[in-house]
């Protein structure tokens, strides 16, 4: 049981992101960028666990804590929530190609919990949010230079 506990009337907007890898394997890679990122508060890791997709079709799910992922994301294990149920992951994993690695993670974007605390507040409410795609940016500044 994590020693932190989640504060619902604090806590900012929550992200979930599957990361695909090339092949069956785990990139440990990510690790110090996520660690990094949890550290300094930009974000707070909530739940992070890690799906393969065999060729058969067969699917694993791995923890956070699990030795074949543990030595790279060990500095990320205490905060762990618990918050993706079976059924959420049993449904990411359906839609992996065979012989496919994902990484689902979880995280609250802390940085904008003050932010949110504000708005809630002020009886507002956000009523439209929506992330631009990198490839869209990426178009709109070439767009830009041919200008």
């Amino acid at each position: 049981m994590p020693a932190a506990v989640l504060d619902a009337s604090a806590i900012g907007p929550v992200d979930v992101a599957v990361i695909r890898f090339d092949g069956s394997e785990f990139s440990g890679d990510v690790a110090p960028a996520l660690s990094e990122l949890d550290q300094n508060g930009t974000v707070h890791i909530i739940d992070l666990a890690f799906l393969r997709k065999e060729a058969d079709e067969s699917i694993s799910c791995l923890e956070v804590g699990d030795e074949r992922v543990a030595r790279e994301f060990e500095q990320l294990i205490d905060t762990q929530f618990d918050l993706l149920s079976d059924d959420d992951l049993a449904e990411i994993a359906s839609g992996l190609e065979p012989g496919s690695a994902a990484m689902v993670v979880v995280w609250e974007n802390s940085w904008a919990a003050r932010l949110a605390a504000a708005i809630r507040g002020s009886h507002g409410q956000v009523v439209v949010q929506e992330r631009i795609p990198r490839d869209t940016v990426l178009r709109a500044i070439a767009a830009l230079d041919q200008k």
